[in-house]
């Protein structure tokens, strides 16, 4: 009995360091998940910030177009310009600049640009860092992310011919809706969201 008792004891002790090596194991594991975590949400984050940023940049300029496009409507040479995109908007930027920031980011040096005259990409950093973390060298990291947003123009008309005169305008089609405008009664026209919609690249 005395001999049974022994045994039990000595195989208690030597399973005691396995019991903390693998609590110690188990313990470094979850540290490892929560900073992958922290990591994630600080990307995330950034994500969500550059997604806003790219979208308000386009549309501040879709609502330029259409604003521009209502001033010219009695001029219809001019409208294939402007759903082609072809309007200067120097505040584009310094809205998603004010998107990125009210999503705690700031745009990445001058990292918001105009590729093509109706697409808008930005790059943000993250305004905080990742954090404390057992995983050496990050917890100042702060994330980054880059997003492009992109007007898509929605209609479509046929250009008056070279001696049209001005008594008429050409009917304007929208996705699934015509607009028969008539130049002595324009209190009726399409909506810039009517004209263009604004979306991320995929």
């Amino acid at each position: 009995m005395w001999l049974r008792r022994y045994g039990g004891a000595t195989d208690t002790g030597q399973a005691f360091p396995i019991y903390i090596t693998v609590v110690a194991g188990l313990l470094l594991l979850a540290f490892a998940y929560v900073a992958v975590g922290q990591a994630a949400v600080n990307r995330n984050g950034a994500q969500t910030a550059a997604d806003a940023a790219a979208l308000a940049a386009a549309q501040h300029t879709r609502d330029e177009l259409a604003g521009q496009w209502v001033t010219d409507v009695l001029d219809p040479t001019k409208w294939q310009d402007l759903f082609d995109g072809n309007l200067p908007d120097e505040q584009a930027c310094a809205r998603a600049a004010q998107l990125a920031e009210q999503n705690d980011a700031v745009l990445s040096g001058a990292m918001c640009q105009r590729p093509e005259l109706l697409t808008y990409t930005v790059e943000v950093r993250t305004n905080k860092p990742v954090g404390d973390s057992i995983v050496p060298g990050v917890a100042d990291k702060r994330s980054r992310a880059s997003a492009t947003a992109v007007i898509d123009p929605l209609c479509s008309f046929v250009p008056p011919a070279a001696d049209a005169g001005g008594d008429t305008l050409p009917q304007l089609t929208c996705k699934d809706k015509d607009w028969k405008l008539d130049p002595k009664d324009l209190t009726d026209l399409p909506e810039p969201k009517d004209l263009f919609d604004v979306h991320l690249a995929e």
